[in-house]
């Protein structure tokens, strides 16, 4: 026979599971690494699992605001550890397989380009902005998580929409768009066709790139589409040889992911590009840390 407490819990545990998806999704986007989403997601629980029943009146909005209230503690304490991280730092990349154009459509509050964005934000202005932004949070609630008033939480979601505005990503939300730019440019960078890669990439291309002091990548974002394509061709000139380039859903667009001759995940790649057709972001993720769940 089971026990009412084991009869209570496993309540719990189905009502938790259905709105997993949605706290994880608000938990990546205010942390933007995925082993910290899930840490965040095991925090909820264990609150959720014990909370009192007079506690929570909506299940669904007591769950966002207790992962949000998570992330935003630990977030403010990891700023300092990624003001002194060497190098651009970019996302941890959330890497799925192909399928139908159909089936989702580009989400640009989880791009590599934004959440890159995002990182310019004071923790209060990002959860301000993901909360309301994304996720359509009454101010109410996120004045909850972040203990400040309504019209505090307002003018931090005001500021971080005007940053994200002025320095956000030029990108369209066509998918074969997207996708013919990153074909043209992969192909480009694989003959080491630099009038090519020029061809496709924004006057004002920025590439970005996060080797985290492990590994090899470029210490500060190189910008411009002839320093850019003359950067790829030397770097595929000198890197490539016994890798294996496969093009995967990064972030929920069009992306490419480079294997070593074992099989290993040596490189992630996301694309921004602008309804004209061309490469306005390259973010290059090769920080061995940020790759063993892809």
């Amino acid at each position: 026979m089971v026990s009412a407490t084991s009869a209570d819990e496993a309540g719990r545990l189905a009502e938790f599971e259905r709105h997993r998806g949605h706290l994880w999704g608000v938990a990546y986007r205010i942390m933007g690494t995925k082993a910290d989403a899930d840490d965040a997601l095991q925090e909820a629980w264990l609150r959720w699992r014990n909370a009192g029943e007079a506690q929570v009146r909506d299940v669904r909005a007591y769950l966002t605001t207790t992962v949000s209230r998570i992330c935003y503690d630990v977030l403010t304490s990891a700023r300092a550890r990624r003001e002194a991280y060497a190098g651009p730092w970019l996302p941890e990349p959330v890497v799925q397989e192909l399928g139908p154009e159909d089936r989702a459509a580009l989400d640009d509050s989880v791009s590599m380009a934004l959440l890159a964005v995002l990182e310019r934000l004071t923790a209060a202005e990002r959860v301000a902005f993901v909360l309301h932004d994304a996720f359509s949070v009454p101010f109410a609630e996120i004045a909850d998580v972040l203990g400040r008033s309504d019209e505090a939480v307002r003018r931090l979601a005001s500021r971080a929409r005007a940053r994200v505005r002025e320095h956000g990503p030029r990108r369209t939300t066509d998918r074969s768009t997207h996708r013919k730019a990153v074909e043209a440019f992969t192909a480009a960078a694989l003959n080491g066709d630099l009038s090519g890669l020029v061809a496709v990439l924004d006057p004002e291309v920025v590439w970005r790139s996060d080797g985290g002091g492990v590994v090899s990548a470029a210490m500060q974002p190189v910008s411009g589409a002839d320093r850019v394509a003359r950067l790829v061709r030397g770097t595929m000139e000198r890197w490539m040889q016994g890798m294996d380039v496969e093009f995967a859903e990064v972030n929920g667009a069009f992306g490419a992911v480079v294997r070593a001759a074992d099989g290993t995940v040596d490189t992630v790649v996301a694309f921004a590009v602008a309804e004209d057709g061309r490469i306005t972001e390259v973010d290059v993720v090769r920080n061995p840390e940020k790759l063993t769940r892809v």
